[in-house]
């Protein structure tokens, strides 16, 4: 669609109602992610984020399958369809982008540089955002609805397994996404100047 990157940031939101249609092919899909992860920066150059794209089948196994029964076995039966009914609506999209960072090189940098060590567990966090933001106005650039989940840690161990990933990724967060088939109610926004200062 290219628009400009303020109208694609202005008009990202979390679209939860997604069906399995998109504009894009896997080729395209992985040309977004590629991009990010070519393009994002990060602390000391570490380049700690890993990213995993998930089509057809793979998105649905993630969502019917790994979160789904996950779940069931935490929420107690009496409550569980509206959980249910939240994760299918995951899994009708098109599929999920799993956002990853590699805690070995986050520890090797902390061994390097003792004194940011902390900082490193922080610094991890802003470039897993930057991908976030980044592959979530492209997504929309294009057309397609997502949403950004946090269903870690309790799904971490089983989709490691699932995938055959490095155990050293730890998962941060999860992106379904798809064809938008309703848009959002607008939210409320407080206005900048109650949440900025400036000193010219």
């Amino acid at each position: 669609m290219n628009k400009s990157f303020r109208q694609a940031l202005q008009d990202r939101r979390s679209c939860y109602a997604i069906n399995d249609k998109s504009p894009l092919s896997a080729d395209q899909l992985q040309e977004i992610v590629d991009f990010a992860l070519m393009n994002i920066p990060s602390a000391f150059n570490s380049q700690s984020t890993r990213l995993v794209l998930l089509l057809g089948e793979h998105h649905k196994k993630l969502w019917n399958g790994i979160v789904l029964d996950t779940l069931k076995a935490i929420v107690p039966t009496e409550n569980f369809a509206p959980t249910q009914a939240k994760i299918n609506a995951f899994a009708a999209g098109h599929g999920t982008v799993l956002f990853f960072e590699d805690w070995k090189v986050v520890e090797n940098f902390q061994a390097q540089f003792p004194l940011y060590a902390d900082n490193f567990l922080f610094w991890a966090r802003d470039t897993s955002a930057m991908h976030q933001l980044t592959i979530w106005t492209m997504l929309e650039d294009a057309g397609l609805g997502a949403s950004l989940q946090h269903y870690n840690p309790i799904i971490d161990t089983k989709v490691r397994e699932t995938w055959s990933l490095d155990p050293n990724w730890r998962l941060t967060a999860q992106m379904p996404f798809g064809g938008i088939t309703e848009l959002p109610a607008a939210k409320e926004k407080q206005p900048p100047e109650s949440r900025r200062k400036i000193f010219k």
